[in-house]
């Protein structure tokens, strides 16, 4: 890579700085489990972090001011039967997140503003289609309520959260296991990353594939892939000498790249993060102690190196805060959360500046929360941009906002044809009013756990408000 030439821009001395210790996150048990996600995803409200855990999966939610030490007794988000294997927040509601398991079963969890008294382990939704563990989930960017998920089963699935209804099924286009998907900007696209050394370019409506390139990168390990700027792909991979390499590539002329370039000869894949609005991509490596970035640009040799954040200790994985979650004030352009063995580091990338004013060059008006579309729109064929929104004032999170979920009437729908679980013998001798009695009880239950959830509620919001008025 030729770094001589001195080349004019506002990113050439961006630099990343860790934050002081009693701003990290301490004493968490970051997961152990073999999977290439990022372990980490933050928005401007929390962060969460996919934890160990005894008998089951979870994860822990964390609001982005509770920094230091964590009680070990902070409650965890568990309902998985098997280990997490990723999360994501809901663009478009910052107390909504969803989380993929090794137990074949997607969950959409409500996450309160308060700190829970006992674990959550009530989804909102369970959606079920995969048949094996499921390693990928990724909310639709404009779209409301639409989730994608893909499995070992080779298997993309894209739900509509708002009915716990299966949209769409991509079953007959990877011939082999998935290693990551990626929505371009307003979703109408997805580019997939495969086994079979293929990258694809999939229109999910339309159930086809619009363009393939087989081997973008020769070596045998995983391959990413994200869409940048102007519907380019950006790649990451390896030589057959095991080299990294990063590519970028028009899908006008899929068969050879725009640029290509090598890096070091390391084992960990290349995990891309794509801002945009400075058209900068983050290149964390799991296993790695830096992070490389890289300014596409349209003037050859359109990947231009910028710099590289070093550390000592290795990273086991990496959160990545949206635009509206950054300190504008400080002129920081990115905020990374590095996930260390029993602890999380955030790193803020800053460009220098000696001005205090608001740097309108720096950011430009970026998606905020609100859904540009419908579930049904998008999947009737409709478009839209990210509703965008300016930082020049900081952005305020929304106040918690329920996800409500309508699920129609099963009955109005036959059942899907093909085998059936057999139910146990024992069924047939539990007597009509005998159920209907249990039924009772249940109802009866349910009812005294909610008025107790919101007497305690209601009591934590006292306190809070008793609290804030001693202080």
């Amino acid at each position: 890579m030729s770094r001589r030439v001195v080349r004019q821009s506002k990113f050439r001395h961006v630099f990343g700085q860790p934050v002081k210790a009693d701003q990290m996150y301490e004493d968490i048990r970051v997961s152990k489990v073999t999977c290439d996600s990022s372990f980490c995803a933050v928005n401007p409200k929390f962060v969460a972090i996919i934890v160990e855990s005894g008998g089951g999966g979870a994860f822990i939610v964390l609001p982005l001011a509770k920094t230091g030490r964590v009680d070990k007794n902070h409650p965890l988000v568990t309902g998985h039967t098997a280990p997490v294997l990723d999360i994501d927040w809901c663009p478009h509601n910052d107390n909504v997140i969803a989380s993929a398991s090794e137990d074949t079963t997607v969950m959409v969890w409500q996450i309160p503003d308060y700190v829970p008294v006992r674990n959550i382990t009530e989804p909102v939704v369970t959606l079920e289609g995969h048949s094996k563990r499921v390693s990928i989930i990724s909310w639709h960017p404009t779209a409301r309520n639409v989730l994608l998920s893909a499995g070992c089963d080779n298997l993309v699935i894209l739900w509509n959260v708002g009915t716990g209804e299966m949209l769409l099924a991509l079953d007959d286009m990877h011939t082999d296991l998935i290693y990551n998907v990626g929505w371009n900007r307003n979703g109408s696209l997805l580019v997939t990353t495969c086994k079979d050394k293929k990258v694809r370019v999939i229109d999910p409506r339309k159930q086809q594939i619009i363009a393939e390139k087989t081997k973008p990168h020769d070596g045998t390990r995983p391959i990413r892939a994200i869409f940048v700027a102007d519907g380019k792909i950006f790649t990451t991979g390896f030589s057959r000498m095991s080299e990294r390499q990063l590519g970028l590539w028009d899908l006008n002329n899929f068969e050879e790249p725009i640029a290509l370039q090598e890096m070091d000869t390391s084992n960990g894949v290349l995990l891309p993060f794509y801002d945009a609005d400075s058209s900068i991509v983050y290149l964390c490596g799991k296993g790695d102690s830096s992070i490389r970035y890289f300014e596409i640009t349209d003037e050859a040799p359109y990947v231009h190196y910028l710099n590289t954040y070093s550390s000592k200790e290795p990273q086991r994985g990496m959160g990545f805060m949206p635009k509206r979650g950054l300190d504008v004030s400080k002129c920081e352009i990115a905020r990374f959360f590095k996930l260390h063995e029993r602890k999380c580091e955030p790193i803020v990338m800053t460009v220098p500046r000696k001005s205090d004013l608001f740097q309108d060059d720096l950011y430009p008006d970026t998606p905020g929360p609100e859904p540009a579309l419908e579930a049904d729109e998008w999947l009737s064929g409709k478009d839209a941009e990210p509703i965008l929104i300016s930082l020049r004032d900081g952005y305020v999170p929304i106040k918690n906002r329920e996800l409500k979920v309508v699920k129609k009437n099963i009955l109005d729908s036959k059942p899907p044809p093909g085998p059936r679980r057999r139910h146990s013998t024992c069924d047939s001798d539990f007597s009509q009013p005998a159920l209907e009695e249990v039924l009772e009880e249940i109802r009866a239950l349910k009812e005294t756990v909610q008025a107790q959830e919101k007497r305690i509620s209601d009591l934590e919001n006292k306190l809070g408000q008793f609290t804030n008025g001693t202080d």
